[in-house]
């Protein structure tokens, strides 16, 4: 069941205006609640993890999308609206920013660990703006374009399943001895679900940087060239598209829990890495959104 297109506005409009309160009950955090108390059973079961793990990731996306269709239709604006995350990424990454405009690096780093998974406390400003720009284009993808995509194709019922699927990979779908099988089937199909949404997040970053100020030419020709070249098969293309419309380089060295992890560079550095170029970002951010809602918007009518 899909949604009309005064239904898709003012859910995108009530996330703009006031994003996920921590007062309200949001459905992602319940998910992840009962990812995390049905884990154990699962693991109890008997088949291989690798087994187990895929039946976990059935039964909590199986659950996920019974609960949201049995709201279906008069709970369509609640789904757009929790299901979407703009003005959340908006508003967290801004603060790491703010902090570092107040000049207290200390607190840029303990907001930035909030959003990001590398390790946080020996970065520069650089390297705080970096990972800032970075968790904004990956999450473009994964918060904003994914769910509004995978909304277009099957409505809510597709949007709360892709957001499962992504609560799933980030809850367990690690390669690392505790989730490596039981994950397995969680990191797939993250995989899966993100292959068209990260490239089309590409493609709409590149219509955005048409902007005065962005150069998309320039994020094209990033895109093609680097976009594939991240340990991830998805997340490399929206962060070089962006990388490639603002003029930076990202990627390079993390450390994780003080393990190295160097992954190759996006982009070129044609200008560096400073605090006030995260208001291009923003645009590019505020743009790409604008572009989906109304693709997906004229899309609904037309149908």
């Amino acid at each position: 069941m899909f949604v009309k297109p005064w239904e898709l506005l003012t859910g995108v409009a009530l996330d703009l205006a006031i994003g996920d309160p921590q007062w309200l009950p949001h459905p992602v955090r319940g998910i992840g609640w009962l990812a995390k108390m049905s884990e154990r059973f699962w693991r109890r079961t008997g088949p291989p993890l690798r087994v187990a793990g895929c039946f976990f990731w059935v039964f909590i996306v199986g659950i996920s999308c019974v609960l949201v269709w049995a709201t279906l239709p008069w709970a369509n604006v609640y789904w757009v609206y929790s299901l979407l995350a703009c003005r959340d990424l908006d508003l967290e990454s801004l603060r790491v920013i703010r902090a570092l405009g107040d000049g207290s690096l200390s607190k840029a780093r303990e907001a930035l660990s909030l959003i990001v998974g590398r390790d946080t406390a020996g970065l520069d400003e650089p390297e705080i703006v970096r990972a800032t720009v970075e968790t904004v284009a990956e999450n473009l993808s994964d918060g904003v374009v994914a769910p509004l995509f995978w909304l277009a194709v099957a409505g809510p019922v597709g949007m709360i399943a892709y957001k499962a699927i992504n609560t799933l990979d980030s809850m367990v779908g690690h390669r690392n001895d505790a989730y490596r099988d039981f994950g397995w089937a969680s990191a797939r199909m993250d995989d899966l679900a993100n292959y068209i949404p990260a490239r089309l997040t590409a493609l709409l970053i590149w219509l955005a940087a048409l902007l005065p100020g962005f150069d998309a030419q320039r994020a094209l020709r990033v895109t093609l060239r680097d976009g594939g070249s991240q340990p991830s098969p998805n997340a490399g293309y929206p962060e070089a598209a962006v990388a490639g419309a603002i003029g930076v380089q990202l990627g390079g060295l993390n450390f994780y829990e003080g393990v190295p992890s160097r992954k190759p560079t996006l982009g070129d550095a044609v200008v560096p890495l400073q605090r006030p170029l995260f208001g291009k970002v923003r645009v590019l951010l505020y743009a790409t959104e604008v572009l989906c809602v109304a693709a997906i918007a004229g899309w609904s009518a037309w149908k």
